[in-house]
């Protein structure tokens, strides 16, 4: 007797790869030039290009979940193609604990290696005299060789608020996961257009951050491994923050167009995954960056 095999959907060819690839090379260029003409009052495309290359990703956002919402309520998926959905987003996930486990490692060995080592730790003291003798090893290191210096930001205030407002959404994401999961509409949506509103509100409060350490701390991309540091980790963070908000719309718009069911909605459970994912990395961040 043959045997009979579940149905495995195989999408055509899509565009949405390459204009992806385009867009984040779009950015990476564009924002090395914007951060390179910032530091040094240039003028330039960089802004430009930047601008360019986001409007290019969220397009390409957009089109690539309008095709597969569409494969999805078309009937096109199967049992076996929905475990391959999550083990694809379980390794997404993973590939992005690795990306901030690099940025977390650096700042490490810069806080207690590098640092210590040029204060004349472990036996470095001729070190310590030839590379830099007034060196103090503190931490954060607001005074940088070329001597430009800095003020630390403080976890006081936006900070604060900033995690605050995270943990509080991943509550109201949770709550809108069990409304979906008992059915209950109204839960659903009024806890998920909560959600988003706390995190646009976090993304506010992220850009006015930013120009307080600007404009009245001097704290800078280029104000020394501190500066690197915080805002690589913190505008990354920011990054993934705005990809998850945007998430969580086409979700949102989605429940009010009635998708989603108690027993299908494994796009919903990864965009809940991937939120909870980015709170957790803020706690971490709040922690080792603001707090100790």
């Amino acid at each position: 007797m043959q045997q009979e095999y579940e149905k495995y959907y195989v999408p055509a060819q899509s565009p949405w790869p390459i204009v992806g690839a385009v867009a984040l090379f779009l950015i990476a260029v564009g924002a090395g030039n914007f951060v390179i003409e910032s530091t040094q009052g240039e003028e330039g495309y960089g802004g430009i290009v930047l601008t360019v290359g986001i409007i290019t990703l969220l397009v390409m956002l957009f089109g690539w979940f309008k095709n597969q919402i569409d494969e999805s309520m078309s009937g096109l998926y199967s049992d076996q193609l929905g475990r391959s959905y999550r083990q694809g987003m379980s390794w997404f996930i993973f590939s992005e604990v690795m990306f901030f486990a690099a940025f977390f490692g650096a700042l490490f060995y810069a806080r207690f290696i590098s640092v210590p080592w040029l204060g004349g730790a472990s036996n470095n003291a001729m070190t310590n005299e030839v590379l830099w003798p007034a060196f103090e090893a503190m931490w954060p290191l607001v005074t940088t060789p070329g001597g430009t210096t800095t003020q630390q930001m403080s976890a006081a205030g936006l900070p604060t608020i900033n995690t605050i407002i995270l943990l509080i959404s991943s509550v109201t994401l949770h709550f809108a996961h069990v409304g979906l999961e008992q059915n209950k509409r109204k839960q659903l949506t009024t806890m998920l257009g909560a959600t988003i509103l706390l995190g646009v509100i976090f993304l506010f409060l992220q850009v006015e951050e930013y120009i307080h350490a600007y404009q009245e701390l001097g704290l800078m991309l280029d104000s020394g491994i501190y500066g690197n540091t915080f805002f690589m980790l913190t505008g990354f963070h920011g990054m993934h923050v705005t990809l998850g908000t945007i998430i969580l719309v086409v979700l949102f718009l989605r429940v009010i167009k009635g998708h989603f069911t108690p027993d299908n909605h494994f796009a919903f459970q990864a965009g809940s995954w991937y939120w909870h994912f980015v709170d957790v990395v803020w706690v971490m961040l709040f922690l080792f960056v603001y707090v100790l």
